[in-house]
């Protein structure tokens, strides 16, 4: 039996430790915002934070998570930055077909919490691995330049 803290809330799991954490939150939590994309960390759609820090949940086995707090999709916007971002993704338009927002915003709440104000290097540095197959990074960009400006 595992608890992970997710979204600030405690969940009992009894699931074997090397399953996939994206497995635990979307098929026995039924948190389903975070998404598959490639099941081998390639392409960001399963984002998610891990003690503030972006990693993903594809490859990331529920045992290692330990008491370290989870925040996901459905929670970021309880976070200063991540309700910055969403505020920003809506205002600006940025989703297109939507799939790989949850992991667009995750990435980008994460930077802003450690970095709220970067330059176009950082953003795309902090975003590599992000893959959007609408290719909205331009307006992806856009909207992490103005969420820090809000957090300004």
């Amino acid at each position: 039996m595992l608890t992970l803290n997710i979204n600030g809330q405690p969940h009992m799991l009894d699931v074997p430790a090397e399953m996939p954490l994206l497995w635990a939150l979307r098929d026995v939590i039924g948190l389903t915002g975070t998404k598959y994309g490639c099941g081998k960390a390639l392409c960001g759609a399963c984002t998610v934070h891990i003690d503030g820090q972006p990693v993903r949940a594809c490859v990331t086995p529920v045992g290692s998570v330990g008491d370290k707090p989870v925040t996901t999709i459905e929670g970021v916007g309880s976070e200063r930055a991540g309700r910055a971002v969403q505020t920003a993704w809506r205002e600006l338009d940025v989703v297109q077909c939507g799939y790989c927002q949850s992991g667009q915003i995750m990435a980008a709440s994460a930077l802003l919490s450690i970095n709220p104000a970067p330059s176009d290097a950082d953003i795309d540095a902090a975003m590599a691995g992000n893959i959007c197959r609408c290719a909205t990074y331009v307006r992806i960009r856009a909207a992490i330049h103005a969420a820090a400006s809000a957090l300004a």
